[in-house]
């Protein structure tokens, strides 16, 4: 059984990024530190979980994106995967869905995949579509907001739940080769072993260029920053002064 597993690097703190004079572009701070997605750790641990159950099973990790994501791919390769693979996308400006996930399909095509897990969002942008887009491209099942999974091999399917609304769960099993979106809390991501430390320093990255331009069916207009939220009003004084004060203010406000 053969896994891609599609990790993306996300700034650590909204506070070393800005937006540009034109409102076109977002940049980052020198004193900006990127780090792997939250919820692609999920799908990684999923992945070498699986790995685990199946004799000979083996996972890759993939990222699109400028140089500095290939610190992330090793990540990657820390926690345990067997192979990283990095496809170069240097441009400043957005990059939508479906252009990152076409950069995808046209690596994951041509190389046997049983299996495409993705975080079921990016922290960044928290778009939600390259693992459906990615599925669609392939014309292969999808399921998102996976809380758990079932692989039959013999079969060649899968059984998963899916969160839905209320806390529900949806359960249906579809047909492999499939992707899967995996929601965060369905396992609990391992630490990296210093041994698997060590072999990733000794492992080279797999550098594929795409063959094409990436096909984005969107662009960017505009960015803003987000409205300035209501401020609230802190009462000083005795806790005597305090109650006068609120009780002041709430029937000005016609609250009482």
């Amino acid at each position: 059984m053969k896994i891609l597993v599609c990790v993306k690097q996300v700034p650590d703190s909204a506070e070393t990024i800005c937006i540009d004079d034109a409102a076109q572009s977002i940049l980052y701070k020198e004193s900006c530190v990127f780090r792997m997605n939250r919820y692609d750790e999920f799908a990684l641990e999923e992945a070498l979980r699986i790995r685990e159950r199946f004799s000979g099973a083996t996972v890759d990790a993939l990222s699109v994106g400028p140089d500095r994501v290939r610190k992330t791919i090793y990540k990657a390769l820390e926690m345990g995967v067997d192979h990283g693979i990095h496809i170069p996308e240097e441009s400043v400006d957005y990059l939508d869905p479906a252009a990152r996930a076409s950069l995808i399909e046209e690596h994951a095509r041509d190389n046997g995949y049983d299996l495409i897990l993705t975080g079921v969002m990016a922290e960044d942008d928290m778009e939600c579509q390259v693992g459906q887009i990615l599925a669609a491209l392939l014309s292969w099942p999808c399921a998102t907001s996976v809380m758990h999974q079932e692989i039959d091999l013999e079969k060649r399917s899968v059984y998963i739940e899916r969160e839905i609304e209320g806390g529900a769960r949806e359960g249906l099993t579809i047909s492999l080769p499939a992707v899967l979106s995996i929601q965060s809390g369905i396992n609990r991501p391992r630490y990296p072993s210093l041994s698997n430390v060590l072999r990733a320093r000794t492992l080279e990255l797999e550098t594929v260029n795409p063959a094409r331009e990436a096909r984005a069916v969107q662009t960017m207009t505009a960015l803003s920053y987000p409205d300035a939220g209501a401020t609230g009003t802190f009462l000083e004084g005795t806790s005597a002064d305090k109650a006068r004060e609120l009780i002041r203010l709430l029937h000005e406000r016609s609250v009482l």
